[in-house]
């Protein structure tokens, strides 16, 4: 042993991480350790903070709820109510702006629409867009409301951040977007909300300002020494205007923009505005009222037939594009003045790109100019050009997302021809593919284009309702937008219906049904089936007749009648390609082998799944040929076809992965712990059925009979008693029973990757 100095390796204190001791160290070391994982950011979505005047007491009132409720432990709810105008989202936005340092989790905003013209915001769909803010991939958003909020309390449960619920129109709206732990929410309503009291919520009503402080907004906005050159006018203009910083605001933005004009001028006009403008009043706001003509009075020529425009817009947003297609090249220096006369509010900050949105009153105020100094043809090819303005955009967006679809024919008003219409921006930033952006375009977009389709009729336009439902049918199932799937389904038939259109009755039909099988309604489904096929077979329409059959089956196969089921798919997989579509004559001859995979006869199964496989890859249809690949290599399982079974499970799960087909992917891993199953494998199929579990809860499928037969099979193969002790040596068994004959699910257009619907 060869000597050395005597050395002293002493370690004392808190260590975190990795420690090495050593006395003597040569050559090269290398420590490492798991990489942290990539955390998304924190969302930073409330708008910008605007000054406030007098409000001391509502901040205080605000700061001294949260002191309590945190000293308790609780959750902070505080509401701001009052009326239109009187402040209350700057309020909530200048007391949550102030807490950012203590909150480092995030800020979420959502506009729930109490005053919007489509109605409120559904709570399912403002969650479903909270979570993925939180960092919740899409294909990862639970498809019910239960499972939405239960994710987004566990993901906010020991999170710092702040929420706004801007414009709330009823607590029962605002209970299920409250999140856990510590966290700080403000909601802001017209109505005074007793209601959230219940859930430890503190209301704080706003009422006008004061005399004193509604002088002192207008000398900010001013800036220009007037109010104090004027102070009795001054205070004479704010009592005119009702003590609403929105009618203060904008009395010192015409003002300001008239630099020579005394505050007397602007006295006397809102003076002997307040008769005329009677009519125009809600909920008292008469000098609101007066305020805003006059700042219309003020604009532009083009400007102020933008302002009338843009106010039988049926959406609370719009973009530059749309602002183009009703006035041409003026648009855009036109909303600048719109803009800077305080009569649209900037939403840039909250969106991205140019947006542009009207407080409450001013659209009212706007929609009343636009019945008043507009012609009704002004309004009427308005209207026409707005509603295919979009239809015409998200056809493009269809096209991107799902190219060559065979689609409803589209019928253009003559003067707003594609053509005719600015094209809307959705070219896909770095790292995104043009269908996620063309998609983003069509879900951002989504509650003007829902806004079209309920009121095509109104606008002279009622093919729109189905034209443009179909035009969007490619966002539903991709992102798993079923409320507006199932309403806007339903518009378009009552439209076509009405219309007498058979063709467009059909499709209606047809697709809406597909989104009541998404919905677990599946003997609605059957019946829309049912319906459709009857009007097919009236039109002398043999292909769609035949397409029923394949639809009808898979309703069959929902409800559990595997024999009603097999006779329709049967009839679909001869009638189809006869008829000319290989690609769904395949899609029925794998439903036909998922119904022999669930009746356990293996034989069958595979060969229907093989034959299926071979059509649909040639059809370039990679989804569906890889769910006929797992469905042949679970055939092979039950046939004692081991090597084939693993050749083909591997295939189908590197290709279903790929396409983040997450429940898909699942099932697929369920045939591969069959297989270890059957190679006498007990620790592999548990570590398999494990993975498959993790998978089916990651897309918010736990709930699924896929994956209550993963757990079941899990649980046979680790009885409590068993998983307490050390696992046995893998040894084969002498006789595997076989695997239990849950087939991989039905072909079906739209569900992991959407289809054409019709």
């Amino acid at each position: 042993m060869r000597g050395h100095e005597h050395s002293v390796n002493e370690l004392s204190g808190t260590v975190h991480g990795f420690v090495v001791q050593a006395s003597s160290v040569h050559g090269g070391i290398h420590v490492s350790g798991p990489a942290a994982p990539e955390e998304t950011p924190p969302p930073w979505q409330l708008p910008p903070a605007v000054r406030i005047t007098d409000r001391a007491d509502a901040l205080r009132a605000l700061e001294v709820h949260r002191d309590r409720a945190s000293a308790d432990g609780h959750p902070t709810l505080a509401a701001v109510s009052g009326l239109g105008g009187v402040g209350k989202t700057a309020v909530a936005l200048a007391w949550l702006h102030a807490l950012r340092p203590d909150f480092p989790g995030g800020q979420l905003y959502a506009d729930l629409g109490a005053q919007a013209p489509e109605g409120p915001a559904d709570p399912c769909e403002v969650v479903a867009r909270f979570l993925r803010a939180l960092g919740v991939p899409v294909g990862q958003v639970p498809p019910t409301l239960g499972e939405r909020v239960a994710l987004y309390r566990s993901l906010t449960a020991d999170r710092r951040l702040v929420v706004l619920l801007d414009d709330a129109a009823t607590a029962a709206q605002v209970r299920p977007l409250l999140p856990a732990g510590r966290c700080v929410t403000a909601v802001t309503s017209r109505r005074r909300m007793p209601g959230l009291s219940l859930d430890g919520g503190h209301v704080v009503h706003l009422e006008p300002l004061s005399a004193d402080a509604a002088v002192e907004l207008l000398d900010a906005t001013l800036a220009d020494g007037r109010v104090a050159a004027q102070p009795e006018e001054a205070r004479a203009l704010v009592l005119l205007c009702a003590g609403l910083p929105l009618a203060v605001r904008i009395a010192g933005a015409r003002l300001a923009a008239r630099p020579k004009q005394g505050i007397t001028s602007m006295v006397r006009a809102l003076s002997e505005e307040r008769e005329r403008l009677e009519a125009l009043a809600i909920e008292g706001d008469h000098d609101v009222r007066a305020a805003l003509d006059l700042s219309y009075r003020g604009l532009p020529p083009a400007a102020a037939r933008l302002y009338r425009l843009l106010g039988l817009h049926p959406g609370r947003e719009f973009g530059v594009p749309l602002a183009r297609t009703l006035l041409g090249g003026e648009a855009v220096e036109a909303l600048d003045a719109l803009h800077d006369a305080n009569l649209l509010v900037d939403v840039a900050e909250e969106t991205g790109g140019e947006r542009y949105r009207f407080h409450d009153l001013v659209r009212l105020h706007a929609a009343e100019r636009a019945a008043l100094d507009g012609s009704a043809e002004e309004r009427a090819t308005a209207l026409l050009r707005i509603g295919h303005h979009y239809l015409a955009n998200a056809c493009r967006a269809e096209q991107v997302v799902e190219p060559g679809r065979d689609s409803l024919e589209r019928n253009f008003a003559r003067g707003v021809e594609p053509g005719a219409v600015a094209a809307e921006d959705f070219a896909p930033v770095e790292g995104q593919t043009a269908a996620d952006a063309a998609l983003d375009w069509l879900e951002r977009e989504l509650p003007n284009l829902m806004a079209v389709v309920r009121h095509a009729r109104a606008m002279g336009a009622p093919e729109l309702a189905w034209q443009l439902t179909d035009a969007v049918w490619p966002l539903f199932p991709r992102r798993k937008l079923y409320r507006e799937w199932l309403e806007a389904h339903r518009e378009g038939l009552l439209t076509a219906e009405a219309e007498g259109d058979g063709e467009a009755c059909c499709r209606m039909l047809t697709s809406g049904a597909l989104g009541r099988l998404a919905t677990g309604d599946h003997a609605e489904g059957l019946a829309m089936f049912e319906r459709a096929a009857v009007s097919f077979e009236e039109r002398g329409d043999a292909l769609g007749h035949a397409r029923t059959l394949n639809y009808r089956g898979l309703a069959h196969r929902r409800l559990g009648r595997l024999d009603s089921a097999a006779e329709l798919f049967a009839r679909a997989a001869d009638a189809l390609p006869a008829l000319g579509d290989l690609r769904a004559g395949a899609l029925a001859r794998f439903n036909l082998a998922d119904v022999a995979l669930a009746e356990g006869r293996y034989e069958d199964a595979a060969v229907d799944a093989e034959a299926s496989r071979l059509v649909l890859e040639a059809a370039g249809d990679a989804y569906n040929a890889a769910r006929a690949a797992g469905l042949t290599g679970r055939a092979c399982v039950g046939l004692g076809r081991l090597d084939r079974a693993e050749a083909e499970l591997s295939a189908a799960l590197s290709a279903l992965r790929a396409q983040a087909a997450g429940f898909e992917a699942a099932r697929v891993l369920g045939g591969m712990a069959q297989l270890a199953e059957r190679r006498g494998q007990p620790r592999q199929a548990g570590q398999l059925y494990r993975e498959a579990l993790s998978l089916y809860d990651s897309v918010g499928r736990s709930g699924s009979a896929e994956a209550a037969e993963a757990a079941a099979r899990l649980g046979a193969l680790e009885p409590p008693e068993a998983r307490a002790r050390p696992e046995a040596p893998e040894r084969p068994e002498a006789d595997p029973p076989p695997p239990p004959g849950a087939g991989t699910g039905p072909a079906e257009e739209g569900r992991e990757r959407g289809g054409a619907g019709g």
